[in-house]
């Protein structure tokens, strides 16, 4: 019997960076009650006791996201592990500690949160390592798989993973996998993402291909020779019937499509 699959799982970036940043805070707040004549180690900082807190934001966070997207209560749910600061540190007392995201950091995954001291004797600055995991039911291997293999239905299973374990999006829809070839190998009970699949080819130079041309509120098609092979995600050019040439999109078996 076909399994059934889940077709829409979250991304709850708005409502993660809230939780996340939320921790940060409280964990500030503990550290602004050291006492001002103390020498902290980066252990002061971080309170062992934020992991109840940060269990509830977690809870909280993917409710709120689930919410927000139209989930079912339950499909999905966020998990922060706080890391700890480098033990050879040792930070002066501060008054005032300012959490903030470093640029180019990514609140999903394995990351990093900013602490600074404002108002102490001495100013310091450093990061806090973070884990923030998205958990659901996602569609993955029943089985290893050698790299080059077709998949095929029984291909397939569904597991609970942790979707921000890698930076590509992780493949929800059947459809989307189905007939594709493995770039990779791969273990059993792995999430598939699109750089785990080779690149189709719609069309080789020398094919007629249709080319749709659309713009805003209208489409029209037409006829073109490919001067190219179409491979999905690069841009292809083609001439048309009048000996003009185009660069679209490959979309499909001997399609193009191309943005007025």
């Amino acid at each position: 019997m076909k399994p059934t699959f889940v077709r829409k799982l979250l991304a709850p970036c708005g409502a993660l960076t809230g939780a996340l940043f939320s921790a940060v805070v409280v964990c500030a707040a503990h550290a602004q009650a050291v006492p001002a004549n103390a020498s902290p180690t980066p252990g002061a900082v971080i309170d062992a006791g934020l992991n109840t807190q940060l269990q509830r934001l977690a809870r909280e966070a993917a409710a709120a996201a689930g919410a927000a997207m139209g989930a079912a209560p339950g499909s999905a749910r966020v998990e922060i592990e706080l890391g700890q600061l480098d033990p050879r540190l040792t930070l002066a007392p501060c008054q005032h500690i300012e959490p903030y995201l470093p640029p180019g950091a990514r609140l999903l995954g394995k990351s990093r949160v900013g602490l600074r001291c404002l108002q102490g004797a001495t100013r310091w600055n450093v990061t806090l390592p973070v884990t923030v995991k998205l958990i659901a039911r996602s569609l993955v291997t029943s089985t290893a798989l050698a790299a080059g293999t077709v998949l095929r239905v029984h291909h397939l299973a569904e597991a609970e993973v942790d979707l921000a374990a890698g930076i590509e999006p992780v493949i929800q829809e059947v459809d989307g996998l189905l007939g594709r070839t493995l770039a990779r190998t791969v273990s059993a009970g792995e999430p598939l993402r699109r750089t785990d699949l080779k690149l189709r080819q719609w069309f080789a130079a020398g094919d007629v291909v249709r080319v749709v041309a659309q713009g805003a509120g209208f489409a029209v098609s037409a006829e073109g020779l490919a001067l190219g092979p179409g491979v999905e995600g690069q841009r292809a050019r083609v001439q048309t019937e009048s000996g003009r040439i185009v660069t679209g999109m490959p979309t499909a078996d001997r399609r193009v499509e191309v943005s007025l």
